[in-house]
């Protein structure tokens, strides 16, 4: 549950204006008119308003895919690590230190002639291993030992157990396939799924030849079928979404008796699992058929999917045709690119997935000021304030169900900036000139330090994302919202401006992800993040029919000729973006104390408020990119955010003077309201 499906970064002025900023300085209104299309009022579209002269004068960077707010962040943030990390590689350290393992790490990898030069051979015993596969139980052997390496038909992770989250219980999840999800395989009408399923075999037939597959068109049609097999047996995204449906924990015996075919016990001790005594199974009926295929599908077809699915997992750190090949399919195909991003670019995306925190923590040490922290806290405070307020307010939740929400709110846990304690990366083994060697280490060393997790006690401590994210994200077991350092600078939050557009942006931020813990999902959680029913079946059934006309609206949204939202996949999403921006605004109205606020250049103060939630969302896709996002992604697209749930807000409406004709204009009592 988070606020943007792009983990990347935003600017740090706000991380420069703390200091010198006094309390007399004259607020700025914190809003870019210059981005503001003077052509579109915002009472007929207020993203377009907010943003149509920024889409019209700003192409998408060749090497992008989308391109807004969070990629501009992005590229600021990567900007700032580069320095830091090239820094650190222009210099020699201590064996065994985690700057010699960053430098050497990042080093290895922008040394493309020396991976040009080594070919296939530092893959080759990998590659070996699955040409020697036999037998089943070979087969579920590597299968078992290839979790940290690249899709496989089932995934292991790590998570709190629903029904008791001080203690991390074993996953295993539906994966395995190329594509981005079961639909680009069983949608045949689609032609543009169709284009993208044919650029994939195309793919799966050029690493098939460049690894020295005579009969490569041959494999590439084996490694799809067995694909769409497994499709046809993966659940819909709607259907991920239950967590109830998800919990499934039995035992390793257990799970032998449900999903035969599959050598579990082999299977699960190269996992790293050999000792685990309960395993939550997320979707049984895919699992049970998987082990099926395992059992029956031709061992050649297998070891061929293994191939190439190894190959495309490192394509990255493989020579020059290998990368062209990933690119043209991944980039381009998927996602519309022109242009192969820098290799620095790649190269700090890769030092971020493998050291994550050793980065992130000179990140912080150089451009996140303490003062920021506590100013976040105080705005997480506001919002905390205003919600408990609305849950008081709400006229279709009886005294009871409030009480216990009220309970559930006062139990949640703040997480600000970065980590108070720093990921130990002594175990992670980096060498010098060795990039493929050093992305499988990484891998397996990360999903080796999840494994050893299960049965052990949660350590509520940890964070899901690195502090130089820029996003935000709430997580239900632990009942937390937690904002890393990069989403807090400009637009979402600058001490320079006005606090209407802080409000409007980071404010919204914290009140979406506060919403998360009483969405569609989250509200089956509860204060102590376990899965639990804590709501009377009518406030439930009252809060089902408020969802209900959520779903329709947004289904009705059309971003894609032909091609609509899918209003059921993005509840949880747009029930924390329209109760987001409800509670950011009550708290912003508190924060005035009753006066009225100032007007800047030439906006009101609620004006400023419903521009800067706007300003945030402010992004240009490409159509391929968006076809993809439509199929997996539980996130509106950005226009369809900002309008959704602005169009529904009494105080968009009181702010802009809305009236019968104008575009956004929506009768009182049609408006969805939750908190």
């Amino acid at each position: 549950m988070n606020l943007n499906v792009r983990w990347r970064a935003l600017p740090l002025a706000f991380a420069m204006s703390i200091a010198g900023l006094t309390a007399a300085a004259a607020p700025t209104s914190g809003i870019d008119t210059a981005g503001f299309d003077a052509g579109v009022r915002a009472q007929n579209d207020l993203f377009s308003a907010g943003n149509g002269g920024w889409i019209k004068k700003t192409d998408i960077p060749a090497d992008k895919s989308r391109f807004g707010t969070f990629d501009q962040l992005g590229d600021l943030s990567d900007t700032r690590l580069r320095g830091i990390v090239e820094a650190l590689a222009a210099s020699r350290h201590p064996v065994g230190s985690t700057d010699q393992k960053v430098a050497d790490y990042y080093r290895a990898f922008i040394d493309t002639a020396a991976i040009d030069k080594a070919g296939l051979a530092p893959l080759k015993s990998r590659l070996d291993s699955i040409e020697a596969i036999s037998t089943r139980s070979e087969l579920a052997a590597w299968l078992g030992s290839a979790q940290s390496l690249m899709q496989v038909p089932v995934l292991i992770g790590m998570e709190p157990d629903a029904k008791n989250p001080t203690v991390n219980l074993a996953l295993a999840a539906q994966g395995g396939l190329g594509l981005p999800d079961r639909d680009y395989y069983l949608l045949t009408d689609d032609v543009r799924l169709a284009k993208a399923r044919a650029a994939y075999e195309v793919y799966l037939t050029q690493i098939a030849q460049l690894s020295g597959d005579k009969d490569a068109a041959a494999s590439a049609k084996s490694v799809m079928a067995l694909e769409l097999a497994i499709a046809n047996v993966h659940w819909a995204k709607v259907d991920l979404r239950d967590p109830v449906k998800a919990y499934n924990p039995m035992s390793p015996a257990e799970l032998g008796q449900m999903a035969p075919g599959l050598d579990w016990p082999v299977f699960l001790k190269a996992a790293g699992l050999g000792a685990a005594d309960r395993i939550s199974v997320m979707q049984p009926s895919t699992t049970s058929a998987v082990a099926r295929l395992v059992a029956e599908a031709p061992l050649a077809q297998w070891k061929a999917y293994l191939r190439l699915h190894l190959i495309d997992s490192v394509a990255e750190v493989l020579p020059k045709p290998y990368r062209d090949a990933s690119f043209a399919f991944h980039a381009q195909a998927l996602g519309g690119a022109k242009a192969e991003e820098a290799r620095w670019k790649q190269g700090i995306d890769d030092v971020n997935g493998a050291l994550g925190e050793a980065v992130g923590k000179a990140y912080v040490a150089r451009y996140f000021p303490p003062a920021a922290k506590a100013r976040m806290q105080a705005l997480v405070g506001n919002l905390l304030a205003a919600y408990k307020d609305s849950i008081d307010a709400v006229s279709w939740m009886a005294p009871a169900t409030k009480a216990a929400a009220q309970e559930k709110l006062a139990k949640y846990t703040t997480k600000i900036a970065y980590p108070d304690q720093w990921r130990d990366y002594s175990k992670l083994l980096v060498k010098p000139g060795d990039a493929l060697g050093n992305r499988l280490r990484a891998a397996r060393f990360e999903y080796d330090r999840q494994a050893a997790l299960a049965g052990k006690p949660v350590d509520r401590s940890e964070w899901g994302m690195t502090p130089q994210t820029v996003n935000a994200y709430y997580n239900p077991s632990l009942n937390e919202i937690v904002f890393p350092a990069a989403i807090l600078q400009p637009p979402f939050f600058d001490m320079a401006a006005d606090e209407a557009a802080n409000y409007g942006g980071i404010g919204a931020a914290i009140g979406h992800e506060i919403s998360h813990g009483f969405d569609d999902q989250g509200s089956q959680y509860d204060g102590d993040g376990r899965l639990r029913n804590w709501w009377s079946d009518a406030d439930r059934a009252a809060f089902d029919a408020i969802g209900a006309k959520l779903v329709a609206q947004y289904a009705g949204y059309e971003p894609l000729p032909g091609k609509h939202l899918n209003g059921k996949l993005t509840l949880g999403e747009n029930i924390a973006d329209l109760s987001g921006l409800q509670i950011a605004f009550k708290a912003y109205q508190r924060s005035l104390g009753g006066k009225p606020a100032p007007v800047i250049d030439g906006m009101t103060g609620e004006q400023r408020f419903f521009y800067g939630w706007a300003q945030v969302w402010r992004a240009k896709t490409r159509d391929e990119k968006a076809l993809q996002l439509l199929t997996v992604d539980p996130h509106s697209p950005p226009n369809f955010r900002v309008n959704g749930a602005a169009v529904n807000h009494d105080g968009f409406h009181g702010a802009f003077g809305t009236k019968p004709g104008d575009g956004m204009f929506k009768a009182s009592d049609e408006r969805i309201r939750i908190w």
